[in-house]
């Protein structure tokens, strides 16, 4: 299968000279037609950096960046490309994200008319979308205040589809939500890539509902991916030490008395990281070699690894 988005060698800065921090370094990631990838980590491993990046939003200090083999140049003031417009993102905050001057009708037409579309297409496909995220067709003539967190997420979420897109990145956009908005909006992420084939990358610091939603799973610690496979996998048997710490974090509500486990310690300055394996100064089974050895990504049980301690015993078995 030819991959929808292909990141190779994604480097993305803030900030210049000895104030310079790099915020993703050197990620290399596919995300295929009608696939949900889900993206975790801790806040501030840049993974919502990544994701501006994939769509635009932050410029590749290295790397690069291609939607359906084309590269994805950074926004500025001249006109987007065309096929570009296939590539949409939904942004965390539904109360920023969306223009309280306007109406709704207007925020979501948008797409299509800048698209090409007439008004009249426009309006047909403010309809359509509403419809298609749970909305009556008269929302579009109200403001955005006048909805819940929940709806105005729904609402973003079909300014996006207006311009029929093939891969969203939606970037945490349950955690400014209550609860049952979460399950709700999640919900219906998952059932239009269903429905549409879209390709979702999912971004999100809850990983009980990547677990639910997504086919893979990517783990980002400090800028980089340390973990990458099947979703089932990497939950049923995770090899790295920070997945592993992330999964066991999670609370449960199975009545056996488990408590979470806090992952110990901070996540280091990214303008200053360690030696070595960024992950070691926490890591429960860092050897002095991790102080070191900086590790590259290996295939092991049928997911990328980056981690010292593990890949050998996991590579030298599958290889008996």
């Amino acid at each position: 299968m030819t991959p929808l988005v292909e990141v190779s060698g994604l480097c993305v800065d803030y900030g210049r000279g000895s104030g310079r921090v790099r915020a993703v370094d050197g990620i290399d990631l596919t995300v295929n037609p009608g696939e949900i990838l889900g993206l975790v980590g801790e806040s501030g491993c840049g993974k919502s950096t990544l994701g501006r990046a994939i769509v635009g939003l932050e410029p590749a200090a290295e790397g690069s960046v291609r939607f359906e083999g084309q590269p994805v140049a950074p926004l500025g003031r001249r006109k987007r490309s065309t096929s570009l417009r296939k590539l949409q993102m939904v942004f965390q905050d539904p109360y920023s994200s969306l223009n309280p001057r306007r109406l709704v009708g207007d925020l979501i037409g948008d797409g299509v008319v800048l698209g090409g579309g007439t008004r009249a297409a426009a309006a047909q496909r403010v309809v359509e979308v509403l419809g298609r995220v749970g909305l009556p067709s008269d929302a579009a003539q109200k403001y955005p205040h006048e909805f819940s967190g929940g709806q105005r997420q729904r609402i973003a979420i079909a300014r996006t589809l207006a311009a029929d897109p093939e891969c969203l990145v939606a970037d945490e956009p349950i955690s400014a939500l209550d609860a049952s908005a979460q399950a709700q909006v999640a919900n219906l992420l998952g059932d239009l890539v269903r429905q549409t084939g879209l390709a979702l990358v999912f971004i999100s610091h809850d990983l009980s509902v990547v677990r639910q939603i997504a086919d893979r799973v990517a783990v980002m610690y400090l800028g980089r991916i340390v973990e990458i496979g099947a979703t089932s996998n990497v939950w049923s048997a995770p090899v790295h030490p920070y997945t592993e710490a992330l999964i066991a974090a999670i609370p449960r509500a199975d009545g056996a008395g488990i408590l979470p486990i806090d992952l110990p310690g901070d996540v280091p300055d990214p303008a200053s990281p360690p030696t070595g394996c960024r992950f070691h100064p926490r890591c429960p089974i860092a050897e002095d070699r991790c102080t070191l050895e900086d590790p590259r990504p290996v295939l092991i049980d049928e997911r990328e690894v980056a981690c010292l301690v593990r890949a050998p015993a996991a590579v030298g078995s599958a290889a008996r």
